[in-house]
């Protein structure tokens, strides 16, 4: 995020007096440049003044440290005795210096007040201050003595030392590159306010020649076609003082840039990237060895960036090497590496101004986890034509202020291509915006940032300037003129709903589940799709598990989550990890996602080019290419389902979530939806517990699984033991669901019948395949059936099984008759006997 302070500003556009970051996020606002913040952290309020030293006693402690006893001139702030005393415990200074004394009612960066306090025996009555307590730097060994002449004891030294200004921080979108320099941020103003702007990047350059230090682009590997490198200048300047200070003026505004102030060659490359947008590098010329060689990595190499990490590289990073290409300087648009870098020996330096191509650096700065401030701005685009300017400016401060001597050898590589010209219809803007804009308002809009606009009849020939890289279509240069117009210009209409019949039945059934899991006290969530083979594992799927099919992304978010997930559990498991570690452990969540399911290879799918659409052919490809992704339902229960409490009838204690549960919901969900499951026993199906584990079926086709999730499984994930899960594919729910939605039929007025059995059958036989006997036996007239008790015990054989119906016969035009009822239990028995062996329990 660019940060725009208003003194900064002022130099190349005119920003009124009375102007304060509020106003000015204002004003870029009207142009797309968003408000991100306006940052006061380093501001200084309350009394900050110049003093001149009167004495300095020092005074050696028990500790061991002398401190200094000083009496300070602060001019009218001074006390009764004519001076303030201070205790200050640096020894940088002495008697008749002009220092920087923050007084009593002074609060300094860091919420850091100033009072008079005791201290060392004395009453210290404010404090000398030192450039970190002011946060104009890190150097807080010793106090700011000002250079003389100095202002007199007792003035503001807030306006002197360019203090108490607040700063504007804004977000810049990916395609406005060219905002992440103050030269584009006053343009932008100047095209908000018609503020007069002075372009920085106008000045006369000298030409290159022969004498100047050579650079090679040697790129055998370019990216969509694009070559790595299409212009490198190179500037030397010799007899730099290595020990010349940055002045306090550039140390300040790099500071508010949210920069760190090193030493004056660097900050003076940074300064200049800061304020013209064009990232540059500063070498020591005498460990230099000609030419430069421009390149992309071999296999194997290796380097040692800046920050002191040792870094493999990859065949698509970008190099700047020397000695014929063999010694690695740096990573191009990303960071230098330590051979080369300016010391606090280096004399001669040779200055790089270069651009390269976006999608190089990006992927370099994204694959070495270096988002440089280089690297920023290289992928969102450079002006092709700012490198000898930004080169120039370099050499100029390094002149004034290190004192150098500019070499006349000046080297510059140039291969790049004009922007290429768009034609567009004069009414475009008109037709996409829904506002009438004059002829005149279009051409000189499109001129006022910069484009050359050449008119034939009603079509415009728009050639972009070179700092706008991603104008390459006519919308985009619909977007400038609708942007610079004014956004507010654009009237806010309404479209009008054209009559529907509302929700299909599936969205409404699929709401009806979401709904009636959070009625039964679930929360939903959304997790983002992204795994890796990891997660696999820690569920224990075997190699040939389809579930290990997962896509592979090419660019993925996170690098240790490559693949989309393909099955909703993969993710919904770590919603569950994160709610136990903040101390939440009795809970029920729930997602409903779509998921990819390959089924045998993915098929590849073709990229299109940029900024063109794709034809027929490509775009049936692509959609060929996206796999089925049905939508699936996720379900995790973790520890108590009620917790242990005490009501009306006495304590309560804790009821713990357990499979059955799990099988349960299902149940439920299968019941909104108006759909029969036939469930049954699963031994093994990873990452549920072997026999705590159901599968569903519909039409003997698998839908999905429930039940606990195994001790490993759990152990891997670090969740709680008994832990349960379900996942069920919605989709294939929601096709098996009626045709028509299920209408409420006439409320029974004819008493139900009810009857009990107990069915004695061997312990393999499944509940849910006898539960489906009985249902299906009982004909029209049983109106609802459920298991009540489960029985293993002395009083049946051994091996065996009891399982406990309740019955309840009706009939919707009639009182049942006692023969009626007796008939259809006896089917029942005698279908439970034929399919299953059961007996009735006496």
């Amino acid at each position: 995020m660019p940060y725009v302070p208003l003194t900064w500003l002022r130099d190349h556009v005119d920003v009124p007096a009375d102007a304060t970051p509020q106003t000015l996020a204002d004003d870029l606002v009207r142009v797309g440049l968003e408000e991100e913040a306006i940052d006061t952290s380093a501001v200084v309020t309350g009394p900050l003044v110049v003093g001149k030293v009167l004495s300095v006693t020092p005074e050696e402690q028990k500790n061991g440290k002398t401190i200094n006893w000083c009496h300070v001139d602060v001019g009218e702030h001074n006390d009764e005795a004519g001076h303030r005393g201070i205790v200050c415990g640096a020894h940088n200074f002495g008697v008749g210096d002009s220092v920087v004394v923050a007084l009593p009612g002074a609060v300094l960066p860091g919420d850091f007040a100033i009072s008079a306090r005791k201290t060392y025996g004395h009453i210290s009555d404010g404090m000398i201050c030192s450039e970190s307590e002011l946060g104009l730097g890190e150097d807080h060994s010793g106090i700011i003595v000002l250079p003389e002449p100095a202002p007199a004891p007792g003035a503001d030294a807030l306006e002197l030392l360019g203090l108490g200004e607040a700063v504007l921080e804004i977000n810049v979108t990916p395609d406005r590159g060219y905002c992440f320099s103050m030269r584009g941020i006053a343009r932008e103003y100047s095209h908000s306010t018609g503020a007069a702007f002075r372009d920085p990047a106008v000045r006369q350059v000298p030409a290159a020649n022969e004498a100047g230090f050579p650079v090679i682009v040697d790129d055998d590997a370019p990216i969509r076609g694009n070559v790595g490198c299409d212009r490198f200048v190179t500037r030397i300047v010799r007899g730099i003082n290595p020990d010349a200070p940055t002045p306090d003026w550039m140390k300040r505004r790099l500071i508010q840039a949210g920069m760190r102030p090193i030493s004056l060659a660097v900050d003076i490359t940074n300064y200049v990237m800061l304020d013209l947008g064009q990232p540059l590098h500063a070498y020591d010329l005498g460990t230099l060895q000609a030419p430069i060689t421009v390149r992309r990595a071999r296999p194997g190499e290796k380097l040692t960036t800046l920050d002191d990490v040792r870094r493999e590289l990859h065949a698509e990073d970008l190099l700047i090497t020397d000695s014929g290409g063999e010694r690695i300087l740096g990573i191009a648009g990303v960071m230098g590496g330590e051979e080369t870098e300016v010391s606090s020996a280096t004399t001669d330096v040779l200055v790089e101004a270069a651009h390269f191509d976006p999608v190089t650096i990006a992927r370099s700065a994204r694959r070495h986890r270096l988002p440089s401030e280089a690297a920023k701005r290289f992928e969102r685009g450079v002006d092709t034509e700012l490198a000898p300017v930004a080169a120039d400016r370099v050499v100029e401060l390094l002149v004034d202020l290190a004192g150098g001597t500019a070499d006349a050898a000046v080297f510059d590589l140039n291969t790049t291509t004009a922007p290429r010209p768009i034609t567009m219809d004069i009414s475009l803007p008109g037709r996409i915006a829904g506002v009438e804009y004059p002829d005149g308002d279009v051409t000189g809009l499109l001129e006022a940032i910069g484009a050359h606009v050449e008119r034939e009849g009603d079509t415009l020939t728009v050639t972009p300037p070179t700092w706008r890289s991603d104008l390459v279509a006519a919308e985009h240069l619909v977007e400038e003129v609708v942007r610079l117009h004014g956004y507010d210009e654009v009237p806010s209409i309404l479209p009008t709903a054209p009559a529907g019949q509302g929700y299909t039945l599936d969205q409404q059934r699929r709401r009806k589940v979401a709904d009636r899991l959070a009625g039964l006290g679930l929360v939903e969530v959304l997790t983002y799709p992204f795994t890796s083979s990891d997660r696999h594992d820690e569920f224990g799927l075997s190699d040939d598990d389809v579930r290990r099919e997962a896509l592979r992304l090419v660019n993925p978010l996170a690098g240790d989550r490559p693949l989309l997930r393909s099955s909703v559990i993969d993710t919904l498991v770590e919603a569950a990890v994160k709610n136990v570690g903040r101390g939440n452990t009795d809970f029920g969540i729930y997602e409903i996602a779509s998921v990819p399911e390959l089924n045998g290879q993915p098929k590849p799918s073709p990229l299109p080019p940029h900024a063109q659409q794709p034809s027929d052919h490509e775009l049936a490809e692509i959609y060929a290419a996206v796999p089925a992704q049905p939508e699936k339902l996720g379900i995790v229960l973790v520890g108590n389902r009620e917790l242990a409490g005490v009501d009306s009838a006495g304590p309560r204690s804790a009821q713990p979530y357990t499979y059955a549960d799990a099988i349960g919901l299902v149940h439920r969900i299968a019941q909104t939806v108006d759909v029969d499951l036939d469930v049954r026993q699963v031994a093994q199906h990873a990452p549920w517990h072997p026999g705590r584990c159901a599968g569903f079926y519909v039409d003997g086709q698998l839908v999905g699984h429930a039940g606990e999730l195994a001790p490993k499984v759990l152990t891997a994930l670090g969740l709680p033991a008994r832990a349960c899960a379900a996942e069920i594919d919605l989709s294939a729910l929601l096709d098996a669901a009626p045709a028509d939605a299920k209408q409420l039929g006439r409320l029974a007025t004819y008493p139900p019948v009810k009857e009990d059995i107990a069915l004695v059958v061997q312990e393999s036989v499944p509940a849910g395949e006898l539960l489906a006997t009985v249902r299906a036996a009982g004909g029209k007239l049983l109106e609802e059936v459920r298991i009540f008790d489960h029985y293993v015990g002395d009083s049946i054989p051994v091996g065996t099984k009891s399982l406990a119906f309740a019955l309840r016969f009706r009939a919707g035009d009639r009182t049942l008759k006692a023969a009626e009822s007796a008939q259809a239990r006896d089917d029942i028995v005698a279908a439970a006997a034929q399919r299953h062996g059961a007996t009735l329990r006496a």
